[in-house]
C-alpha cells in the first residue's frame, strides 16, 4: 500500500485524514451494535473544522457513508471525488437566494433542509444543492452555532481486556550518553505500554524526541507486538506530525491526543516510567553510557529479563508475559508493505543534468524524469542510502547518490537518452586527452 505520489492528489490527504479522524473510534466496533448510532447522533451534533470547507457540522449519515466507504476501500476511499458538475456555474437567482434567507430568518432553528422544504411548499422550483443554500446562509450570517458545553473533568479508571486494545506512548528524559568518545548527549527514552497486559511492545533511547525518532520506534514495536487498535499520545509535535497521521489511518489505528494539561490518563506509562527511573538507571555503568546502542542492549536486557517476567499488581499478580499470552488471540500482523508506509516523503524538481537534492545528498535520477516533480521516499535514520523515486504509476527503487567519477566514462549518445554501461568503468589510460572525453 503506497502513499499517493500525484502531486495533484497530495490536497486531498487533509480531507481524507480529517474523515478518518472522525470515524477512527468506530471502526473497531461490530456494524450491528446500536452503540454505532448512539456515536453517530453524538458526533454530528458537535462542531469541527473542516478542511476545505466552512461547514461546521456533520450529518449522521454522511459520517456513516465515509465508514462504509473505508471499510470497503481503505483510506484511499476517504479522498474526496470531483464533483460531476465541476466547471458548472452553481450560482442562485437573487430572488430565490432572498427567500431562503428570509425563511432562515424567520425561523432561526430550521436546518438547511427544512429551509429547502419551506422554499419548496413557497413554491420555489429551481434546484437548490443542500451545500450551496448552507453556504448562502453562512455568509449571510444566518447560520447560528449552539454555545459549546463545558467539558466535563469526570476522571474514572479504565482497563481494556486484550492485548493490543489500546497502547499508550510518551517520551521520558533519559541520561547523558557519549556520541563521539568525548562529548555526552543527553537522551530520550521513547516508548509504548499496552494497556491490557503492561507488556512494552518496545522502547528506545535517541538523542531526540522529534518524529524522526519516534516512528522507527513505532515501526519496532508493531513488528514485534502485532498492529493496535488505538494509539494514546500526547500532544507534542511528533504526535501532531501528518505522516505519523498517514500510517495510523493506512493501518487502521485509532490515534488519540490526549487533552491538554491532563497527563492522568497516561499514569500507567507515568508509572513505568518511575519503575525504569528507580530500577534501571542507578545500575547504568560507564559501559553501559558509552553508546547509544550500548545503552539501548541494556534497556531491553531490563524490560525482557525483568519487567516483563515480574508478578504486577495492577495485573493481579500476574506477569506482563502472562496476561499477554492469555489474551493476545486477536492481534493483528503487519504485512510486507509496514516498511514503505513509515518511509518519510519530499517532493523535488529534477534538474536538467537528472539529479535532485535530499538532505545534502545529490542523487542520479533516471533521464525521463528530467523536469518533472517528484517524490522521494526515503529512510531520515540512514542519510545517504539509496531511496525511491516515484513518480504517477512508476516507482524507481536503490536510486543511489551520484558518483561524478563514473559518470566521466558512462558513454552518451546524441539524445537525452543515457547509455548505462554493462560492466564497472575503468581508470582512463594515461595520454588521455579532454577531447577524448568531449564523444562520450
Amino acid at each position: 500500500m503506497m502513499i499517493p505520489t500525484d502531486p495533484k492528489t497530495a490536497g486531498t490527504d487533509a480531507v481524507a485524514l480529517f474523515r478518518y479522524g472522525v470515524i477512527a473510534d468506530l471502526l473497531h466496533l461490530d456494524p450491528k451494535e446500536r452503540q454505532i448510532s448512539v456515536r453517530l447522533r453524538d458526533k454530528s451534533e458537535r462542531e469541527y473544522v473542516i478542511p476545505q470547507s466552512l461547514r461546521r457540522r456533520i450529518a449522521a449519515e454522511t459520517i456513516r457513508d465515509w465508514l462504509q466507504a473505508y471499510r470497503r476501500g481503505g483510506f484511499e476511499a476517504l479522498r474526496p471525488k470531483p464533483r460531476s458538475d465541476r466547471g458548472v456555474l452553481r450560482v442562485l437567482d437573487q430572488a430565490v437566494a432572498d427567500v431562503l434567507c428570509t425563511i432562515k430568518d424567520t425561523h432561526p432553528a430550521f436546518s438547511v433542509p427544512m429551509v429547502i422544504a419551506r422554499a419548496r411548499e413557497q413554491g420555489v422550483t429551481a434546484e437548490l444543492p443542500t451545500s450551496t443554500v448552507h453556504r448562502l446562509l453562512s455568509r449571510q450570517g444566518l447560520m447560528v452555532r449552539r454555545a459549546e458545553e463545558p467539558q466535563s473533568k469526570d476522571r474514572r479508571r479504565f482497563a481494556f481486556e486484550k492485548a493490543n486494545q489500546l497502547w499508550m506512548s510518551d517520551v521520558m528524559h533519559g541520561p547523558a550518553v557519549v556520541t563521539d568518545g568525548r562529548r555526552k548527549h543527553k537522551s530520550y527514552l521513547i516508548a509504548f505500554l499496552d494497556d491490557a497486559t503492561r507488556i512494552v511492545p518496545f522502547a528506545a533511547f535517541a538523542f531526540s524526541e522529534n518524529v524522526a525518532a519516534f516512528l522507527p520506534t513505532l515501526e519496532q514495536a508493531i513488528r514485534r507486538r502485532g498492529i493496535p487498535e488505538r494509539l494514546y499520545v500526547d500532544n507534542g509535535s511528533a504526535y501532531r506530525s501528518h505522516h505519523l497521521a498517514l500510517c495510523c489511518a493506512k493501518l487502521g489505528v485509532t490515534l488519540i491526543h490526549a487533552r491538554a494539561y491532563q497527563p492522568q490518563g497516561k499514569g500507567k506509562l507515568e508509572r513505568w516510567f518511575r519503575t525504569v527511573r528507580l530500577q534501571l538507571l542507578p545500575r547504568l555503568t560507564e559501559s553501559d553510557l558509552a553508546s547509544l546502542a550500548a545503552l539501548n542492549r541494556r534497556l531491553w536486557a531490563f524490560v525482557e529479563g525483568e519487567y516483563h517476567q515480574t508478578p504486577h499488581h495492577g495485573l493481579d499478580g500476574e506477569t506482563p508475559f502472562d496476561r499477554w499470552a492469555a489474551t493476545a488471540q486477536d492481534v493483528r500482523l503487519p504485512g510486507p508493505e509496514l516498511a514503505e508506509m513509515f518511509l518519510f516523503e519530499q517532493k523535488r524538481r529534477v534538474q536538467k543534468d537528472r539529479t535532485v537534492s535530499l538532505l545534502g545528498v545529490v542523487y542520479e535520477v533516471d533521464a525521463s524524469l528530467v523536469g518533472e516533480t517528484v517524490t522521494l521516499r526515503y529512510d531520515p535514520s540512514r542519510p545517504g542510502a539509496p531511496i525511491e523515486v516515484a513518480f504517477k504509476d512508476r516507482v524507481f527503487q536503490g536510486v543511489r547518490p551520484v558518483d561524478a567519477y563514473a559518470n566521466c566514462f558512462v558513454r552518451r549518445d546524441h539524445g537525452t537518452k543515457l547509455l548505462e554501461p554493462s560492466d564497472p568503468p575503468s581508470p582512463p589510460k594515461p595520454g588521455l586527452r579532454l577531447r577524448d572525453f568531449e564523444d562520450r
